[in-house]
């Protein structure tokens, strides 16, 4: 996968980690897809019950 996300590089989409977060640097533009090889999944509250409650941890703003 390429390091150099949506920094002007061209992203090759990891076709099992399905993203829509446009926002993320980690983002193929051209496709909903992560450039990133794996991602960590994780949560903001004690007892997750519903998807709302888990965050991708790998998320990086776009600069």
């Amino acid at each position: 996968m390429s390091d150099c996300m949506n920094s002007g590089c061209a992203c090759t989409p990891n076709k099992s980690i399905k993203c829509s977060v446009v926002s993320c640097a980690n983002h193929c533009k051209s496709q909903d897809y992560c450039g990133l090889d794996s991602i960590r999944v994780g949560t903001h509250e004690k007892h997750p019950s519903m998807n709302q409650c888990t965050d991708c941890q790998s998320f990086q703003e776009m600069h």
